[in-house]
């Protein structure tokens, strides 16, 4: 059977973007965008915010750190991904995005304004 594994978000980022290396000299980039819905009830105005954390590696990941700040508004297309990881015994696990392209919606004339994973990336992305 046919399996999709596909997410495509648009939202704000909650802090700049960080960056590490991997133990196999990998760059790969960690940052949080906040996806907020708005509603009206007959009595007042209601909003709800999501965070999601979002990981992008190799060059995609040194755009993300070199142009998106705080606040910026992105757009960004990839694949969910849990890992799990031993906190004081207990078994923990979190959901994260691996992003494979982005667009940054609120940037200048002229600024990079969709940003792909080349097929060598994708394809590192998708063993990792």
């Amino acid at each position: 059977m046919p399996a999709l594994n596909r997410v495509q978000l648009i939202g704000r980022l909650g802090k700049d973007p960080e960056s590490r290396y991997t133990p196999t000299g990998k760059k790969v980039t960690h940052f949080s965008i906040a996806i907020s819905s708005r509603w009206k009830t007959p009595v007042d105005t209601k909003e709800y915010t999501e965070w999601v954390n979002i990981e992008a590696w190799g060059r995609l990941g040194e755009i993300s750190q070199e142009y998106l700040r705080k606040g910026n508004l992105v757009y960004v297309e990839g694949r969910l991904k849990t890992d799990k990881y031993e906190d004081k015994g207990d078994t923990r696990y979190f959901t994260k995005v691996v992003a494979h392209a982005m667009q940054f919606l609120d940037s200048k004339a002229g600024d990079e304004p969709m940003v792909i994973a080349d097929e060598e990336e994708q394809a590192e992305l998708e063993l990792g």
